[in-house]
């Protein structure tokens, strides 16, 4: 019931940014949804030369997955970063896994936390995974498995099923927290309610150590849950 930085190897965010109003952009998102990538590239391009933040985080994105252009990181993360610098969470936490994994800049785990902060900041449930997986490993900070809790608690209060995972894993550990495999039951229940295999497997082991009791209350608790917090606007 090990913790695995592998579990989180590249984790992206990909979903192409839609617009919040009508005109070139959405053209672009529309053209996108339908694959046809050429004609987003098209449009986009000329958005993000003009400064657009959400334009240059969607053209990053475009390089990144290869889409209408050739695969290229190291575009991407000139993309990324003058979206990041102008406050995009989405392009900040990209940047920061590029960063991470020394795709397209040099690897930079420092660099990496900093961008992963920012997002974090921002609310981004991704960038607080990322930002507890940091800690966790001692990756670009000291390693400190109490404020990787704090990290892994609010991505997890978004929704976030890796999150929710880690977050049965600590406390099945008792790393950062005291050992609770009630607690840690309820998380690798509601991550594996999301489809996450290595919680299916996990919550197996927790019940092997557990009471008919403890296993009632957990599930009782998993069934109450709610989440405590809405996600940011994309």
């Amino acid at each position: 019931m090990k913790l695995k930085r592998a579990i989180v190897a590249i984790v992206l965010v990909s979903t192409f940014a839609a617009p919040v109003a009508a005109g070139t952009f959405e053209d672009a998102v529309d053209a996108h949804a339908r694959g046809d990538y050429a004609k987003a590239l098209r449009l986009i391009r000329p958005l993000a030369n003009e400064g657009d933040a959400a334009a240059q985080f969607n053209l990053g994105l475009m390089y990144v997955t290869g889409q209408g252009v050739q695969q290229d990181d190291a575009a991407a993360a000139l993309w990324f970063r003058k979206a990041a610098e102008q406050g995009s969470a989405l392009a900040q936490t990209n940047l920061g896994v590029l960063y991470r994994d020394g795709r397209g800049v040099a690897q930079d785990e420092t660099e990496a936390v900093m961008w992963f902060r920012k997002a974090a900041d921002q609310g981004d449930a991704v960038a607080e995974f990322q930002l507890g997986n940091q800690y966790v490993f001692g990756k670009g900070v000291p390693q400190d498995y109490s404020e990787a809790m704090i990290w892994f608690r609010k991505a997890a209060e978004q929704g976030h099923s890796k999150a929710k995972l880690f977050l049965g894993i600590m406390y099945a550990e008792g790393r950062g927290v005291p050992q609770n495999y009630v607690s840690a039951h309820m998380w690798f229940s509601l991550s594996a309610a999301q489809g996450e295999q290595k919680a299916v497997k996990t919550l197996e082991m927790a019940k092997r150590k557990m009471t008919p009791a403890q296993i009632a209350e957990a599930q009782k608790l998993a069934r109450d849950w709610k989440p405590a917090r809405q996600p940011p606007p994309r």
